[in-house]
């Protein structure tokens, strides 16, 4: 068996030919077929087929980059749905790597990202890896134009429905159901929702910080309020709803030395209230929380005193 063009590794076999490499493939025969092959359509990879039966195996071929790859083998020949997943499946990840093309990970935050004319440009931040993929693939398949995007987009692969929403050229997916019949106004809702959440530290969503001081303009734009149905939002509220969501941001027990002021109190009337969170470096542990109560302007002290502002 002739091994022209080949090229041995421990792990692959390379078919070279003229320093061009043609293709990598994990074990010598299908390296020896597809060599044969390439040799007999003179080495023109234009005429490489999707389809190659070899004896009773058929394998499903496709050009990337100027490569043949070799996505999967079959004992029935596959029909074209499954060839057109196999060759979108491989040019998303076509080194296998974990996120494959365009998807990095920073903390806990999925980017995607992409040279452009010599340019980095990012085109979304999400916390889940399935969002992220979803809208790489979209991007992929539309020539990474985000104005293709609509307002509700099918997920092939997961077999869902997402809601979608393009601000300052960032890609959000707000939402997934498992049908197209899906309530915009809630999902907005829920989404400028969860945006304050994060700003006012009731949630963490780093992947919707960007977003944090533009609550009223997308407000106005969805025609929409952040709604839920614990916590009160807003911009220029009052001050008495203004003061609950600091205090909902406070910690537990910041929460407890705060409540436990009324109107004013003494470091030891504060403490005998507190007497059942009591736990080592417990009076250390009060003046750090009044300490911090003072810094956000919430109390003040008045000699012995500490006063609700």
């Amino acid at each position: 068996m002739s091994e022209k063009y080949i090229r041995q590794n421990k792990r692959s076999c390379s078919i070279v030919k003229s320093s061009k490499t043609y293709a990598k493939l994990s074990n010598l025969e299908d390296a020896i077929f597809i060599r044969d092959f390439l040799i007999d359509i003179d080495w023109n990879l234009d005429d490489i087929p999707q389809i190659l039966k070899k004896e009773d195996i058929y394998l499903v071929l496709t050009v990337y980059d100027d490569k043949i790859y070799l996505l999967a083998k079959y004992k029935q020949k596959p029909n074209d749905e499954t060839i057109n997943k196999l060759v979108k499946k491989h040019k998303r990840n076509p080194n296998n790597s974990k996120y494959g093309l365009n998807i990095s990970k920073i903390a806990d935050t999925y980017v995607i990202s992409k040279q452009i004319a010599g340019d980095s440009y990012v085109f979304g931040l999400y916390d889940d890896l399935r969002d992220a993929e979803f809208v790489r693939n979209f991007l992929m398949d539309h020539q990474w134009n985000i104005n293709e995007f609509g307002k509700i987009e099918y997920d092939e692969d997961a077999n869902t429905y997402k809601a979608v929403l393009v601000i300052d050229d960032y890609v959000y997916v707000l939402d997934s159901f498992d049908t197209a019949d899906i309530d915009l106004e809630k999902t907005y809702e829920d989404f400028l929702s969860r945006i304050s959440k994060h700003k006012y530290g009731l949630a963490n969503y780093p992947h919707l910080d960007r977003l944090k001081n533009k609550i009223s303009e997308l407000e106005d734009e969805l025609n929409v309020k952040a709604i839920d149905d614990v916590w009160i939002f807003g911009e220029g509220i009052e001050q008495e709803d203004a003061l609950s969501d600091i205090i909902f941001t406070l910690s537990p027990f910041e929460k407890s030395v705060y409540d436990a002021i009324d109107t004013k109190a003494t470091f030891n009337e504060i403490k005998q209230k507190l007497v059942r969170y009591k736990t080592k470096n417990f009076e250390d542990k009060i003046n750090k929380n009044l300490d911090e109560l003072i810094g956000k302007e919430l109390i003040e002290k008045d000699g012995e005193y500490y006063l609700k502002c």
